[in-house]
């Protein structure tokens, strides 16, 4: 692989399978022709499929929308390489990739006004991946944690909020847990009091001895349709590592479920959009990241068919019982505990993935 794939790493990321829970649902592989001016393509996570956030945007603007759902963020660039200059407009991704891509002219620099900072939660307003040496390039739109999910009929609230609950004897064989290496041990850390700038070589030393101590308790490994269904289903009463983006669409069907922050601390994870700078519709692209960051946009967004989050902006027009769902009162806590999740480099990333592998096949 060369040029922007090795920008970033290709994972099995949160949005892989959730890309692949949309597929058949609005998603399209554009064709190789000449761009149209009336036309915008985004290649994007299959939230912003949706039809609810895509179609108020054509029609305000008398255009087509062309959305191709990716998976992971190197296959994101994959597909981009893949393609003729001008192909795609605007580009999401995970924002702890925006530092390493931006650097190697991917993304047009975006002007200050295409997201309303002021009406922006704080934390997100200021987040460390929207620009690089001062200059904006992407926008945060959406957000959330990682901490669990779990079934309110068998599990106590209490014991789940702790963050203890991968290590309580009392759910032996009744945990599942969700299969992503880096933000699943900075989770962890965290509980051990240390954040994920905190990490080297002999702190995961000890992340590793307790990971490997919860296998026992784990009935399941695996990615968000598995741990999902397993939960949904009764076979297994916690998703360790889930949190809103994994249950909150389904709360609606399944009132029974609910999801924590851990009292150790959250780990937050944002996604951004961009506008590439090989873009021929540079200015219908910064229309689109406004609407998508407008009142109407961020509520269709938030909670979108494929999966919910928190929008950025604190005006997002979603209704009572959607925030009671997503912890919005929570927020102001919730955001002053938690910390970003980072994406490890180098010799750190290696020691991680090769802790996570032990713990699946220990």
């Amino acid at each position: 692989m060369s040029g922007l794939a090795d920008a970033a790493r290709i994972n099995v990321t949160r949005r892989t399978v959730l890309a692949g829970l949309a597929a058949g649902a609005g998603t399209l592989a554009l064709p190789r022709r000449a761009y149209t001016a009336d036309e915008l393509n985004i290649l994007v996570w299959c939230d912003h499929t949706d039809p609810r956030l895509i179609a108020p945007f054509e029609k305000a603007h008398g255009v087509k929308v062309n959305t191709k759902a990716y998976e992971g963020t190197g296959t994101g660039l994959s597909v981009i390489e893949q393609s003729r200059p001008g192909d795609w407009d605007v580009f999401m991704v995970d924002a702890t990739d925006v530092p390493r891509i931006a650097v190697n002219g991917l993304f047009m620099e975006l002007p200050e006004d295409v997201a309303p900072w002021a009406d922006m939660f704080k934390e997100m307003s200021n987040s460390p991946f929207a620009r690089v040496n001062g200059k904006l390039y992407a926008v945060p739109e959406k957000f959330g944690y990682y901490g669990a999910c779990f079934n309110k009929k068998t599990v106590d609230v209490a014991d789940a909020k702790r963050g203890n609950i991968l290590w309580n004897d009392k759910y032996k064989g009744r945990i599942a847990v969700y299969d992503y290496y880096f933000p699943l041990i900075q989770l962890i850390g965290l509980g051990q009091g240390w954040k994920p700038t905190d990490l080297d070589k002999d702190k995961l030393a000890v992340i590793r001895e307790k990971l490997l101590a919860g296998k026992p308790n784990t009935k399941l490994i695996g990615d968000i349709p598995s741990v999902q269904n397993a939960l949904v289903s009764g076979n297994v009463d916690v998703i360790f590592g889930g949190a809103e983006f994994t249950v909150s669409n389904l709360i609606p069907a399944n009132p029974h479920l609910d999801w924590v922050i851990f009292d150790s601390g959250g780990l937050i994870w944002t996604q951004g959009l961009t506008v590439l700078a090989t873009s021929k519709r540079k200015e219908l692209a910064l229309e689109f990241i406004k609407w998508v960051m407008s009142p109407k946009g961020q509520a269709s967004l938030a909670t979108s068919e494929c999966y919910w989050a928190m929008p950025t902006n604190t005006k997002a027009e979603i209704d009572q019982k959607e925030r009671a769902i997503l912890r919005w009162d929570d927020q102001p806590q919730y955001l002053k505990n938690s910390v970003f999740s980072q994406l490890p480099a180098g010799d750190l990333d290696a020691q991680m993935l090769e802790i996570w592998t032990e713990f699946q096949q220990s």
